[in-house]
Order: C-alpha cells, then sequence, then structure tokens
C-alpha cells in the first residue's frame, strides 16, 4: 500500500466515550484525563452529529465504512473487507457474503437478549467442532460456509438478497426481536439460526463450556452482507490505514497485521494518515460496569491522549481528530498544532455533556 507523505494526522475512534447523559457529570468528575480535556476544548472544529439507529449499525461503524472507502451502492462491504484481511481474498471475488458469528443469545423475562460475542472467548478446538457440526445446515440450503477465526466466520448466500441484518454491537443489550434479519430472505435465515441452535443444544462443546461455567455457544449471528458485484474498487491507496488495540475479531481483520496491535508510537513516527478504533469501552458501557468503564478509559488517556497531544504540540504530527460516540450521537473534535495555542480555553470534559 503507498501512501501521500507528509505529516501525520490521526484519527482516534472511541466507541462508547460518550456516557449515557444521567451518570455523564459523575463520571467526567471522577475521571482524571488532562489530555483529552485539552484535545476536545482546544480543538478547530467541534461538533455533535445525531445518528439513526434505523441504519442497524453503530455510529463508528457507518464511519469506518466510509473512511475506508468501502462505500457501495448496495450498501458497505465489510464482510468482503474482513475476508480479505482474513486471507479469503479469491473467495470473496465472487457471490453474496455475510459474517457469522458464534453467539450466546439468552431469554430474559419477556424478550430475548444477544450477548456481547467478546465475552464468549471461543478456544480453537470449540470453534472448529462447533463450525464442522453447523456446516451441513448451511450446505442443506445451498450455502458454503467457511471458518477464518474461532469468531469469525463466512457464508456465502447468493440467494439471500435484500437481507436487512443487524450489528452485533447494534443488537447486544436491546429486544432481540427488533434487530433479527429483515426482508424477504429473512425467513429463510431464522430456519436456518433455529436449526443450528437445534445442532448445538447438547453439543460435546457446549457441554464442556458448561461444566466450566462458561455460556454455552447457542446461536450465529449473521451480519454485514455485501455483493462481490457491488463492491467499489479497491483502491491502491486507501484513504486512511486502520489500527487497531484489542478490538472485535471483524474489526480486526480490516487492519494490516502490523496495525493490528498498534500504540501511539508506532502511529506517530509514520507518515501516513491513520485512523485507531478502540473498541473496549463497548463492553463496560453495555454491561453497566462504569468502574471498568472508568479504568479503561484512564488507560486510553496514558497511552492514547497524552502521546498524541505531545507529539501535536511538538509538531510531529499535524492534526488530531476524536470521533466519540454512543448509540445515538458522536461527537467530533479536530485539534491542531495552532488550536494548542488558544490558552484561552481551560481543558475540560465539558464536551463529553454536550450530547444529552
Amino acid at each position: 500500500m503507498s501512501y501521500n507523505r507528509g505529516m501525520t494526522q490521526i484519527t482516534l475512534a472511541l466507541p462508547s466515550a460518550l456516557p449515557p447523559a444521567p451518570l455523564a457529570p459523575d463520571l467526567i468528575r471522577t475521571l482524571q484525563a488532562p489530555a483529552l480535556a485539552t484535545l476536545l476544548s482546544r480543538h478547530s472544529n467541534l461538533q455533535v452529529t445525531s445518528f439513526d439507529s434505523e441504519q442497524r449499525v453503530w455510529p463508528h461503524e457507518a464511519w469506518l465504512s466510509s473512511a475506508l472507502g468501502l462505500d457501495a451502492q448496495q450498501g458497505v462491504v465489510l464482510a468482503l473487507a474482513a475476508m480479505h484481511g482474513s486471507g479469503l481474498a479469491a473467495e470473496a471475488s465472487q457471490g453474496r457474503w455475510f459474517m457469522v458469528q458464534p453467539a450466546h443469545v439468552q431469554l430474559a423475562r419477556t424478550h430475548m437478549l444477544l450477548t456481547d460475542p467478546r465475552q464468549l472467548r471461543l478456544k480453537e478446538e470449540e470453534a472448529r467442532a462447533l463450525f464442522d457440526s453447523a456446516r451441513p445446515c448451511f450446505e442443506e440450503m445451498g450455502a458454503t460456509l467457511l471458518y477464518a477465526r474461532p469468531d469469525l466466520w463466512f457464508v456465502r448466500a447468493d440467494a439471500w438478497t435484500g437481507l436487512n441484518t443487524a450489528s452485533p454491537d447494534a443488537a447486544i443489550d436491546q429486544n432481540l426481536s427488533d434487530w433479527l434479519p429483515q426482508g424477504e430472505s429473512a425467513r429463510s435465515c431464522r430456519k436456518l439460526q433455529n436449526e443450528i441452535q437445534m445442532q448445538w443444544h447438547e453439543h460435546p462443546a457446549n457441554q464442556a463450556r458448561e461444566q466450566r461455567g462458561q455460556r454455552v455457544v447457542n446461536s450465529v449471528w449473521i451480519w454485514g452482507g455485501a455483493d462481490a458485484a457491488a463492491a467499489p474498487a479497491r483502491k491502491a491507496a486507501q484513504p486512511l490505514a486502520l489500527a487497531t488495540s484489542g478490538a472485535a475479531v471483524w474489526l480486526e481483520a480490516l487492519a494490516a497485521p502490523a496495525l493490528r496491535s498498534a500504540t501511539a508510537a508506532q502511529l506517530i513516527g509514520d507518515p501516513a494518515p491513520a485512523a485507531v478504533l478502540l473498541d473496549e469501552l463497548i463492553a463496560p458501557a453495555v454491561a453497566g460496569d462504569w468502574a471498568d468503564w472508568l479504568s479503561r478509559m484512564q488507560r486510553i488517556e496514558e497511552e492514547w491522549c497524552v502521546p498524541l497531544l505531545a507529539a501535536l504540540k511538538e509538531g510531529r504530527i499535524s492534526g488530531v481528530s476524536l470521533l466519540l460516540n454512543n448509540r445515538n450521537a458522536t461527537l467530533r473534535a479536530d485539534s491542531t498544532r495552532m488550536a494548542q495555542y488558544k490558552f484561552w480555553r481551560k481543558p475540560s470534559l465539558n464536551a463529553l455533556l454536550d450530547h444529552a
């Protein structure tokens, strides 16, 4: 991949960094993040954008598709991009593909809930066993199932045209009936899910997980479908190089291998424009574990905000853009070296209240 040479512009995307309005004042008072406060306060541009949940993704997922040049006439093509990043580029050149993630669905008092797939922590051997058990169910309906990683598979289902799916993060902690696949092929997809649930009900891998006190894998989440024929031409130089750190497996697949456990120093030293996406705040935010959320925010402050602010002030990078979101809104703050001379703006985290 080639890049325009020059000083680095870095975008730091932090899903779930905007706390719920009722809790935001207390969380902001507790959080000690002077570098983040400075970047939010001494900006050249600050805006809050509401987000329509009808898109069935989170704001950062919609933004990522555009930032990486993955927009297509019939929607985003995250599944195809993830296949390229998983060594399946040849297979992704034809057909209609979806991501498949092993999942745990639990029954609440009045509805079903999708558990955060990050919590499953599937081992290679149990994932392979579940994959081999589920594959005949896909093949019976004329679909091809491919294994990439323990918690990321792909299915080619050319007949599923018009299938409107939701990302796992959009669906977790929500009434699942509102987020199941929709459209003319939805019945076929749900039938497949039901067959897999029955296939896995007493699977030895799940019995072993139960004995270890782990959640069973009792379903699959199918999403991100895209037709190879509708995909945009892959560019010689992407608009941004994506970096991740501890990200969901499908996000990690979108990043180059060298950038899948990236550090601030690594990006600051490279003149390529880059976006780093840290999705580690989603899990504690969904679970309502705000002590853990604060701890992770503190680590992001120390490992990312502090070195990025220092590099910006020293002129080693040209700009920093922060993208902080929750399910319904995105806060964007752009800062430059010149913006850091706005000394009359006292560093503050109050911008995190603006989405309320």
